[in-house]
């Protein structure tokens, strides 16, 4: 995979193209399903369907899917956008997956296009936390995530004992989509596996290259689905916000 020089680079005079990259390999271990839980079914259709369809909100010139080799059901489920959908093999952990994405992009998106990485299990994303996102960081050099204040008390715990309480002050929760330029987020990636590091989001590769990320303020239901119980949560805030 060779790197792409995204510093310095000469921004064209025209707007840059929005692209999804969705990383859809996992097996989903925490949720304690066989079934991968993108595929568990919520509100008639499954997980992963309402996090795609979600994301057409927005006019991206396509969304790559990065999903498990073997996987077949991926490519049966009824998008509303198949003609702008694509589907990679991805990788045993997120970075891989995503990175399977991009490669996939290498020659078709532009250095400075828009790449909105999103996770496979936030289906109750926003239309207008999207549209937020895109608006606030259309003139960004580098590119921005989707965050929530933490509003409760965090504790360092051991053994189920406390052993700390964590001042909260300026500590945000971190969501999806994280959107960045191609060629930064690209570069960013490659960095961080070549130095062997294994990078919980995309987020923390740009700024492990030593780029200043953008907080916008999302929304606290933009639940991403983890737990069993997530699933009945899920379908509570989709009921609430078809009356928002």
């Amino acid at each position: 995979m060779s790197e792409i020089l995204a510093r310095d680079v000469d921004v064209p005079d025209r707007a840059p193209t929005l692209w999804a990259v969705v990383p859809a390999a996992g097996s989903g271990r925490r949720f304690g399903s066989e079934i991968p839980k993108q595929y568990l079914i919520l509100q008639d259709q499954p997980i992963m369907l309402h996090s795609i369809n979600r994301l057409f909100a927005l006019p991206l010139a396509g969304c790559v899917i990065a999903i498990a080799a073997g996987d077949t059901q991926a490519q049966t489920l009824n998008y509303q956008s198949l003609d702008r959908i694509q589907f990679v093999v991805g990788g045993a952990e997120r970075m891989d997956s995503v990175l399977a994405g991009l490669e996939y992009l290498k020659d078709k998106a532009a250095v400075d296009d828009w790449i909105l990485v999103h996770d496979v299990a936030r289906p109750c994303i926003a239309p207008t936390s999207l549209h937020r996102l895109v608006n606030e960081l259309h003139d960004h050099d580098i590119g921005g995530i989707l965050a929530t204040p933490v509003r409760d008390t965090l504790k360092r715990v051991h053994d189920h004992t406390i052993l700390a309480t964590a001042p909260r002050d300026n500590l945000w929760q971190a969501q999806t989509p994280q959107m960045f330029r191609f060629g930064v987020l690209y570069n960013a990636l490659i960095a961080a596996k070549t130095q062997g590091l294994q990078v919980t989001d995309e987020a923390s590769a740009v700024e492990l290259a030593g780029f200043s990320v953008k907080i916008i303020e999302g929304r606290m239901d933009n639940l991403k689905i983890t737990y069993a119980d997530d699933l009945a949560l899920a379908d509570v805030i989709l009921q609430a916000q078809q009356h928002i």
